[in-house]
């Protein structure tokens, strides 16, 4: 049951952000309690935007994307939220993810629920356009997330005929994403999938981290705003907190420029093959784990045996132990973020008094303050030509920073290739 009624007032540059919020406490699956009772700074810091759509932004504690944060800590927040989905829900079920913030979160979502639903989907949205052999790949559908610095999202279909007939036929659909506030992303998307075919759906699941969606003082608990919006659809919400919010702009706010950062071009630089793990739809989401572990291997070794070379006094018997670094970083990038969290997950397992964080690369624009204590900014190894970041990442801070990219190595900017702790892991050579 909810926990009570909290407020609490975040000051932002350009304006005050109000908040009345409730926590949830997760639910046992399986005789396995939650790992968290979750409260407000546990899961959210506060930052402004530059954005004149929306000026402020949750920053997740919990997601890797903007915050480093321990492999270890992600996996708990995933399992803890998939825990909260009922038992006998309809199937066919496809889980769906938001990029780019909440492909990796859906993944997460979308493993532990496996243990219940083996067949369930995942498919997530992307704003990179996908290219095979035939330069082509088709789509499902589109929509559009109103308040983002990246609007347009695209939802591909599957080219196996069985995996794309079991989409079709979706009857539960649990979309996934970090937090929900108008809903109105939610309402876009069902209605595309609706539209494009799906049109056996019975029950929608938003299952968030957050879900700031929820009106505080309405009189009826079943008096639902998104499910209005959604006919014919029996409608439910999960997240480990809800609440609301209420934003009032600073007398005057500075006028601020965004950086052009809404595409879906698919870049000057190649996607190399990293399996599927759910631009497409697909049962598995650790295909092509197990080869970019393997590329991982590789670069490290060349990476070690340079850094060899520079250490002349380090004695041949420790040059062999092949120990990992006790400060590592793993960075994904974009969109690109399942596979190297997996890695920075195995990295946590093979290490002993060491600290392993996961953290991304990110197209969003974020001012500086709150819970973002530094900002680094760089050209985007996709070849689109725009700037990206990386937050609360000071590179003097770790031994070891694996920048996972999914183009070629080459296409990393200079700023990362000047690094001499940066290691990049590319499937491509």
């Amino acid at each position: 049951m909810p926990n009570k009624q909290h407020s609490t007032t975040i000051p932002l540059p350009r304006g005050t952000l109000d908040l009345t919020y409730q926590t949830n406490s997760a639910t046992a699956k399986d005789g396995i309690k939650p790992s968290n009772h979750y409260q407000l700074e546990d899961l959210l810091g506060f930052a402004q935007r530059i954005n004149p759509k929306r000026a402020f932004l949750f920053v997740s504690k919990v997601l890797g994307r903007h915050i480093p944060v321990a492999p270890s800590t992600m996996r708990h927040a995933f399992t803890d939220l998939a825990n909260l989905v009922p038992d006998d829900l309809p199937e066919p079920i496809l889980v769906i993810g938001m990029a780019e913030t909440a492909v990796g979160l859906s993944a997460g979502v979308h493993q532990a629920l496996q243990t219940r639903y083996p067949s369930a989907l995942l498919l997530n949205s992307t704003r990179h356009t996908q290219h095979n052999e035939d330069n082509t790949e088709t789509l499902l559908t589109t929509f559009s997330e109103d308040h983002s610095h990246a609007s347009q999202h695209l939802i591909y279909q599957s080219a196996d005929t069985v995996t794309q007939a079991q989409l079709l036929a979706s009857k539960t659909l649990i979309m996934v994403d970090d937090e929900a506030s108008t809903g109105n992303t939610c309402v876009n998307v069902v209605t595309a999938l609706r539209n494009a075919g799906l049109d056996n759906l019975e029950q929608v699941h938003l299952t968030t981290l957050v879900d700031w969606s929820l009106n505080q003082n309405q009189s009826n608990a079943n008096d639902d705003t998104i499910a209005t919006r959604l006919p014919n659809i029996d409608f439910h919400r999960h997240h480990l907190l809800s609440g609301a919010w209420q934003w009032t702009d600073a007398p005057n706010p500075e006028s601020i420029t965004m950086p052009s950062v809404d595409t879906t071009e698919a870049g000057s630089h190649t996607l190399g093959d990293t399996g599927n793990w759910g631009r497409f739809p697909t049962l598995d989401s650790t295909d092509g784990f197990d080869n970019y572990l393997l590329r991982f291997q590789a670069a490290l070794n060349v990476f070690n045996q340079q850094a060899q070379l520079e250490k002349e006094q380090l004695e041949k018997r420790q040059l062999n132990k092949k120990q990992l670094p006790k400060r590592i970083l793993v960075l994904g990038s974009n969109e690109f973020v399942w596979l190297p969290f997996l890695l920075a997950e195995w990295l946590e397992t093979q290490t002993q008094n060491a600290t392993v964080k996961f953290s991304a690369l990110t197209r969003s624009p974020i001012a500086l303050g709150g819970a973002i204590n530094t900002m680094l900014s760089f050209s985007d190894n996709y070849g689109l030509g725009m700037t990206n970041f990386a937050y609360n990442v000071e590179p003097s801070d770790w031994d070891l920073i694996v920048l996972c990219v999914e183009t070629s190595a080459d296409s990393v900017d200079e700023m990362w290739k000047d690094l001499d702790n940066v290691l990049v892991v590319s499937p491509t050579l």
